[in-house]
């Protein structure tokens, strides 16, 4: 048999047995979709609509296999989902495997949670939002997702060495540590599973001297400390925390760096993207996912991450802000954040 003949018939076998090393590109993104009243969002991916055609462009941009969407409205039949993954397909990106549930954000308690003698307010949900699923995730995926462990009515006050500032009883009892969610779903890929660890924190602001936001965001980071599962993991989603700038307690970050490699994903357009507070700020510019107004703080941050764990091999990573051009005008167009990639060698080095 000759050579060339010799490498065909491997390549066969590595295909036949799902055993073909190629990179997996995982990546997440904050695109927006997320509307004022329930439906709303579903209402716009049926029409034309120019903030989600360019939400389209940047995921075209970049073909992730796997894409964790955070801010994107959740409904009981996922509709609104399954329409984004329409308009998708109809730009040549295929995501047969999906998976959404319903996240804190916007789900009611009847309790006066933020002390201001009114209920029912955005504040007084599990995670702030207007009505149920406002802000939600997703995941697309060209791999089967398999079970996820949806983490999500984890009590706050149940995680250990919490940061929860002092509540009332009735209060600390019912108050869930996720924001949005946090879920770790195993997908296969290759006949390999993959655990991708997602959520979406809260922003550290928007609070009093309690700091109630910004401990929320500290520990929400800090449950999967705890939860780390023993196979392959990527940790990803919108973290609402930067490292260096902006307000916030990195102290978790930190921890969990420990566990992942940071691929420190950069952009040509966030180096560019100076003037203002973010000339004040101490973190590398290129590595910013928020574009945010400069003339005010927080300026542009670093919030957006994909953390493999230790063990798997980056092969390349990058943030999708190009500095000029018609897809820097989509980026623009689409979100404050911008989408973040992580390729990894897959499957892993035995």
């Amino acid at each position: 048999m000759g050579l060339n003949a010799f490498a065909g018939l491997a390549l066969i076998l590595a295909l036949a047995q799902g055993t073909l090393a190629e990179p997996l590109r995982i990546a997440t993104y904050s695109p927006g979709l997320s509307r004022d009243g329930p439906g709303l969002l579903l209402r716009d991916l049926t029409r034309k609509d120019s903030q989600i055609d360019a939400v389209i462009r940047v995921i075209a941009g970049t073909r992730p296999d796997i894409l964790l969407l955070t801010d994107f409205d959740w409904d009981y039949d996922s509709k609104a989902l399954d329409a984004f993954a329409a308009r998708l397909a109809k730009a040549g990106l295929d995501y047969p495997h999906r998976f959404a549930a319903r996240p804190n954000s916007g789900m009611a308690t009847g309790l006066d949670l933020n002390a201001d003698g009114r209920l029912g307010t955005a504040d007084d949900a599990q995670g702030f939002g207007n009505f149920t699923g406002q802000g939600g995730m997703a995941i697309l995926s060209r791999h089967p997702i398999g079970s996820v462990r949806d983490y999500s009515g984890f009590l706050w006050r149940d995680l250990p060495g919490n940061l929860m500032p002092p509540l009332p009883p009735e209060v600390a009892a019912a108050r869930r540590l996720s924001s949005t969610a946090h879920w770790d779903a195993e997908i296969t890929i290759a006949g390999q599973p993959l655990h991708l660890l997602a959520m979406s924190a809260t922003p550290p602001v928007f609070d009093g001297p309690e700091d109630l936001n910004g401990r929320r965001n500290h520990d929400e980071l800090a449950f999967w400390l705890h939860h780390l599962p023993k196979g392959p993991f990527v940790l990803a989603g919108n973290l609402n925390l930067d490292p260096m700038d902006g307000d916030g307690r990195p102290e978790a970050l930190a921890r969990i760096m420990a566990h992942v490699t940071d691929p420190l994903p950069r952009s040509t357009g966030g180096t560019a993207a100076r003037g203002g507070v973010n000339d004040n700020h101490k973190g590398d510019p290129a590595l910013d996912t928020g574009d945010w107004r400069d003339d005010r703080p927080p300026g542009n941050l670093r919030v957006d991450y994909v953390l493999p764990a230790k063990g798997l091999e980056v092969l390349g990573s990058g943030v999708f802000w190009p500095a000029e051009g018609p897809l820097a005008e989509a980026a623009l167009k689409a979100s404050a954040h911008r989408l973040v990639w992580v390729d990894v060698d897959w499957p892993p080095a035995p």
